[in-house]
């Protein structure tokens, strides 16, 4: 039965969509069955991954318009499928705002698949959104990056009593995975200052791996490549190894 985990933070440019392919590659090299959920009409984590949809995708499975099994696609790596997006699921929020019980479209998906996966990791647009709402509905857990700059925890609060309010009236069983520290450079002042507060206000629920900044880890996505098959020696790739076995060994 597979753990749901959405990463989620409305404050683009925090490393999310990264995060998401990264963490699911590294997951897949462990041999644990992953699926990657794009929910961000960008398409960014489909892409990569190096797919681009030819079929059916989160839209068409938001809408009812095509089952899981015509909508999930292989990739590169082995024991990773993804639910790739495309800029229609945009619309979608528009096309769903009237229809009843539409916070939990998502999760009546994916409890169809929960049998065939360990993990199933949900990429969420950078709102809070009605398909931000349907990520965190269908979750167990909820993982946020942080990124360690200036008014990193801004709008955490925001999250926060959206989590709450989830937690009131949609999915009371929904928990804080981690807290991940992005963009992390131990050598400045900020970062560390950073780190700090974030571990002052979620105590353990950081992770104790930071994934700091990489070039080779900027370029991969360029290349529809998770890190692991960019650069597999670079600190990236280290960093998200480091990850995916925290989150294996919270989950054994």
């Amino acid at each position: 039965m597979a753990k749901i985990i959405a990463i989620s933070n409305q404050k683009g440019g925090v490393g999310k969509t990264t995060t998401a392919v990264n963490l699911c590659a590294s997951l897949a090299v462990a041999e644990k069955r992953t699926l990657l959920v794009d929910l961000d009409p960008q398409g960014n984590a489909s892409s990569g991954v190096g797919v681009a949809p030819n079929g059916g995708t989160s839209y068409e499975l938001m809408l009812g318009l095509s089952t899981a099994e015509e909508c999930v696609t292989s990739t590169a790596i082995g024991y990773l499928d993804i639910l790739p997006s495309d800029r229609r699921l945009a619309g979608a929020e528009v096309e769903l705002v009237g229809e009843p019980d539409r916070e939990n479209f998502l999760k009546r998906t994916l409890g169809l698949l929960k049998d065939r996966y360990d993990f199933i990791v949900i990429d969420t647009p950078p709102s809070l959104s009605l398909l931000t709402l349907n990520a965190l509905t269908a979750s167990d857990t909820v993982l946020i990056p942080i990124q360690c700059e200036y008014y990193a925890l801004e709008g955490l609060s925001q999250l926060l009593s959206t989590v709450q309010l989830v937690q009131r009236g949609l999915n009371p069983d929904l928990r804080l995975e981690g807290v991940l520290l992005t963009m992390f450079d131990r050598r400045l002042r900020l970062s560390n200052q950073v780190a700090e507060e974030a571990i002052d206000f979620f105590g353990d629920t950081v992770y104790e791996t930071k994934i700091p900044r990489n070039v080779r880890l900027s370029e991969a996505p360029s290349f529809g490549k998770p890190i692991l098959l960019y650069d597999i020696e670079c600190v990236g790739s280290r960093s998200y190894l480091d990850l995916a076995q925290e989150v294996i060994a919270k989950n054994t």
